[in-house]
């Protein structure tokens, strides 16, 4: 059954850094040592890290499938999804039985875990990741976003005023309503037009100077003051 007390999502790539699964398994297992409910999507990389974190912690997790509700998948997760139920925790989809994957299918689903959720946490993400659509769901939905640094998409959230997970202090401190944020870099009006650009997607000087139609000085100049500020 799914948790009626506090529930936290964990979501992220599916080709995760060890050192992103790790982070994303230990915030899983502190928020099951305070009984709290952990929900992800069952996928490879982040998502199957988060479950298991839960399940090292005693608690209980939640899987909302890509697939009908009979389909394992991915079809390595099976064992996983059976210690899920095991544990108390739940299987649930919003497809029809025996539907098979689908590229579609999991950004479709993903508006349904930021639903679940008090709080969405993003471990690790690319600027297309589809765990930003969770977060974009979950904006709509009024829930608090956090993600944890080093990953373009998860910076991208950052700048745009995620709390931030780094620590599991900073775990505790989401759960107690008082967030840790970055400190907003104090650009001036080249250095927000370069941000600007390198979050709609600007890579390289070249794209960089061309979008924001700035001389390539000033652009170094913009980046380096960036970096200055980190």
């Amino acid at each position: 059954m799914i948790s009626e007390g506090p529930c936290v999502a964990i979501v992220g790539a599916r080709a995760a850094t060890s050192k992103a699964m790790d982070r994303a398994h230990a915030i899983a297992k502190h928020l099951a040592g305070r009984r709290i409910h952990v929900v992800s999507g069952g996928a490879l990389g982040i998502d199957g890290a988060a479950h298991r974190g839960a399940l090292a912690g005693g608690g209980t997790t939640t899987v909302v499938l890509g697939t009908g509700i009979d389909v394992a998948y991915p079809v390595r997760h099976a064992p996983l999804f059976d210690q899920v139920l095991a544990a108390g925790g739940a299987l649930i989809s919003m497809f029809p039985a025996g539907m098979q994957p689908r590229r579609s299918s999991f950004v479709q689903r993903n508006p349904l875990i930021a639903a679940l959720a008090d709080i969405v946490i993003v471990v690790q993400a690319e600027r297309r990741s589809g765990s930003l659509s969770t977060a974009a769901a979950a904006v709509t939905y009024q829930r608090v976003i956090a993600a944890s640094p080093g990953s373009p998409g998860c910076e991208q959230l950052l700048v745009q005023g995620a709390a931030l997970v780094e620590h599991l202090d900073d775990v505790d401190a989401l759960l107690a309503g008082s967030p840790r944020r970055r400190v907003p870099p104090k650009l001036d009006d080249d250095g927000v037009r370069v941000r600007d650009a390198i979050l709609a997607g600007a890579r390289g000087i070249d794209q960089i100077v061309h979008a924001t139609q700035l001389s390539v000085p000033a652009v170094l100049r913009a980046i380096d003051s960036m970096r200055g500020m980190k």
